[in-house]
């Protein structure tokens, strides 16, 4: 082998046991290539600093929504009960509505027996005819005493035309004075006759001057009770006085029932509302006629209904409470108020989509607009109205042909 076989040999050996560091230190040496740096780190960086960013701005819009929109699932649907009551004592006949069955303003509900009432009617158109023949004996008896005065007059003229003869024969010495003395007392019976006539007369026209018979005091009486009679014979038919489903029937046919006992109820399901229970830190933002979407457990979300706040509760469902919480006391702690708030619902919706009374709900009231006040000037509408005595008419047409059957002719 060579010299510079040789010289190469321990070069490389050289070279080769040599370290990393000491193979950079070495300038008469070729020095290996720098090894790239990967750019991972910088785009990990970068990446979780968009998400930081995109959830801060999320968590702000939240926070936006959140503050202008007040949602609570404390919230049940609310409505009329209008209890059906009996206004007069019967035997229940027939029954022509039962539970959750759909009745309509005016029908018939409950017929009860009318066997008592219709003989009290007969009574008192009896009544009043008995009245209005009294008033014409009234009548007669004023004539009566009106041809007693006159006969009472004639004969008090005549008692004092021959008291006047007398005491002119009586100076002439013609007539005694007995005689005289009778003629005298003739003249003093006579004037008492015409002033118990008089007095009689006074009497009778005491009860029928002033009125004609259909307004005198006592038919006025007889027709108030013909009156009160009829209206209780239309108490045995009892009728819907709104449109809604019947609940709650408790009376059975052949039941005897009282005057206000409760028979069933009507449910008009086409005004219902919503009775949200918001917590008191929720109502600084929620004023009268801002809109609210409801969600129904029964629909689930695939039916929203739309509705406006109508007023916020006079106090909270603790102060209303049978037994008040007691707060002054030593180990009191702060529980936060619920403050009950009504939503009026959109007609239009309910009857494309009926709730029932007592439905879970959520609902959640717009805020943004806050111009509304917080306290509601008008009150929601009723209800209904429940129907008076409609047969006024027939009873007034009763009443004239009572009156005028026993007036008599030519009265």
């Amino acid at each position: 082998m060579n010299d510079s076989t040789h010289n190469f040999d321990k070069s490389t050996v050289a070279e080769a046991d040599l370290t990393p560091a000491e193979t950079m230190t070495r300038p008469d040496l070729p020095q290996p290539p720098e090894p790239a740096r990967p750019n991972t780190r910088k785009r990990a960086f970068l990446i979780l600093g968009a998400i930081v960013v995109l959830a801060a701005i999320g968590y702000l819009i939240m926070r936006l929504l959140a503050g202008s929109v007040q949602s609570t699932d404390d919230a049940y649907v609310g409505g009329d009960i209008v209890a059906i009551t009996a206004r007069e004592g019967g035997t229940v006949l027939a029954l022509n509505a039962d539970n959750t069955q759909q009745v309509t303003r005016g029908q018939k509900l409950i017929e009860l027996d009318p066997a008592v009432q219709d003989v009290a009617v007969a009574s008192a158109e009896a009544d009043l005819g008995r009245a209005v023949r009294s008033i014409r004996a009234d009548r007669s008896a004023v004539d009566e005493a009106s041809a007693e005065i006159a006969q009472a007059q004639a004969n008090l003229d005549r008692a004092r035309s021959d008291y006047r003869r007398r005491s002119a024969a009586a100076k002439d010495g013609a007539v005694s004075g007995e005689e005289l003395s009778h003629a005298q007392d003739a003249v003093t019976t006579a004037q008492a006759a015409l002033t118990l006539a008089d007095a009689r007369r006074a009497q009778a026209e005491s009860s029928i001057a002033g009125t004609d018979v259909a307004n005198n005091p006592a038919v006025l009486a007889a027709i108030a009770n013909l009156r009160r009679a009829a209206i209780s014979r239309s108490y045995m038919d009892v009728f819907a006085p709104v449109a809604g489903i019947v609940a709650q029937r408790t009376v059975q046919l052949g039941q005897r029932v009282a005057a206000g006992t409760p028979l069933m109820a009507v449910v008009p399901l086409d005004s219902l509302w919503i009775d949200a229970n918001f917590r008191e830190t929720q109502l600084q933002r929620i004023r009268v006629g801002q809109p609210v979407t409801i969600k129904a457990d029964a629909y689930g979300s695939s039916v929203v209904f739309h509705g406006k706040v109508l007023g916020l509760g006079a106090g909270s469902g603790a102060a209303f409470a049978l037994l008040p919480a007691q707060n002054a006391t030593g180990n009191w702690i702060k529980i936060v108020q619920r403050v009950p708030v009504r939503i009026a619902l959109d007609p239009n919706e309910l009857r494309q989509h009926p709730l029932r009374i007592g439905l879970s709900v959520t609902a959640s009231v717009d805020t943004a607009d806050q111009s509304g006040p917080m306290v509601s000037a008008s009150a929601p509408p009723a209800g209904g109205r429940q129907a008076s005595f409609a047969g006024n008419a027939a009873v007034d047409a009763r009443i004239r042909q009572i009156i005028q059957a026993n007036l008599g002719r030519g009265k």
